[in-house]
């Protein structure tokens, strides 16, 4: 089994990945940093240790998982990589795309291994469109509208709604609108961006609560055909995508709308894994993975779907089981040279550089080109 331990005891580390590390026959859960008393309490097996230096130079586990704020994930990946661990980051990988390309090439000097946690590749909406779009049924998909909407009108006095550089929304959701975004279609030839604080922060600077960023996608003609082809590739079509959120949607907007030249598919909500756990630490935290065998887990995709349209009328796709264990599963593959990252590094490093250039964007009030 691979030794793991995990740096923070929030939210992310709490929902997203203690349950699954501990739930897992791939991973052994060793350790935690934390000064909060009750991750003893939660995980009376596990070395608590109080704090994260201390924990990457003394611990046994040969992989860590990051899941402190935005701002320190370089400084704590680049310590473990150097301690010669492998790391696992919660999103974002860094606060800049620079930062994440000194961590890619450290690990590669360190010969470690190096992953970004992106969970929101597998929810379960996602699943079921990147099958529809592998399907064809969609044709050419031309345009995207993907959203990650709250309703939180009321600034939260939490570390992730500062104005300090790595936090606000464009570092907590956009990073999952634009991960999907570059799965499915690979970088963009443009961006357009309005990312804004539209909050009462009483006074202070507030970090960016609303974003609309538009990728152009530039038509691309045919390749004909030669000798060793043998058939001529088509040409694509231009392809916009538009990705938004807000605090102020209390209505269930559609959250993926995506047309293409032969059909439409529109879902609504999120996938429920994210609640169905926050609702199970909040009512039983010394019983962490106790959730994995709860009616509300197992019933989770029950009334799950999307709809397809197209000139006939509306056929309803029901969405697959949905599971973060896959992550961990596919990360397993990884550390042992057996799969490649569940998430290329590559795409996690041009997601934060589509957010600087988004914030370019938003300043200049421009249209960025991407070189």
């Amino acid at each position: 089994m691979i030794k793991t331990a995990v740096i923070g005891f929030g939210l992310s580390a709490r929902v997203f990945h203690l349950p699954f590390i501990a739930s897992s026959t791939q991973f052994e859960l060793t350790g935690i940093s934390t000064s909060q008393s009750d991750a003893a309490q939660c995980w009376p097996d596990v070395r608590i240790f109080p704090d994260a230096e201390s924990l990457i130079q003394n611990t046994d586990a040969s992989l860590i998982v990051i899941t402190a704020p935005n701002r320190a994930h370089f400084s704590l990946a680049k310590t473990a990589l150097f301690a010669g661990k492998d790391v696992l980051v919660e999103k974002p990988l860094a606060v800049t795309a620079s930062e994440a390309i000194e961590l890619q090439k450290l690990a590669q000097q360190q010969q470690r291994k190096l992953a970004v946690f992106h969970n929101r590749r597998f929810d379960d909406d996602f699943l079921a469109l990147r099958q529809l779009m592998l399907s064809d049924a969609l044709g050419e998909v031309q345009l995207m509208y993907s959203r990650f909407d709250r309703f939180r009108p009321t600034v939260q006095a939490r570390w992730k709604e500062s104005a300090e550089p790595g936090n606000g929304v464009l570092y907590d959701l956009a990073p999952h609108l634009l991960d999907q975004t570059v799965a499915l279609f690979g970088a963009p030839d443009a961006i357009t961006a309005s990312c804004q604080s539209l909050r009462n922060h009483d006074g202070a600077a507030g970090g960016i609560d609303t974003f609309q960023l538009r990728l152009d996608y530039a038509a691309k003609p045919a390749v004909p055909a030669d000798a060793t082809a043998g058939s001529a590739r088509p040409a694509t079509p231009a392809r916009q995508v538009l990705l938004s959120s807000s605090p102020y949607c209390a209505h269930p907007a559609p959250r993926f709308e995506l047309h293409g030249n032969s059909g439409s598919f529109v879902s609504y909500r999120l996938d429920p894994q994210e609640q169905i756990l926050r609702d199970a630490l909040q009512q039983n935290p010394a019983a962490p993975t106790a959730v994995f065998q709860s009616a509300a887990w197992q019933q989770r995709t029950d009334g799950r779907h999307g709809e397809f349209w197209c000139a006939t009328g509306a056929e309803t796709i029901s969405f697959p089981a949905s599971d973060y264990a896959d992550f961990y599963q596919q990360l397993a593959l990884f550390l042992r040279d057996k799969a490649p990252a569940p998430v290329p590094l590559a795409e996690a490093i041009l997601g934060l550089e589509l957010i600087e250039l988004a914030l370019q964007s938003s300043r200049e009030q421009r249209t960025i080109i991407l070189s």
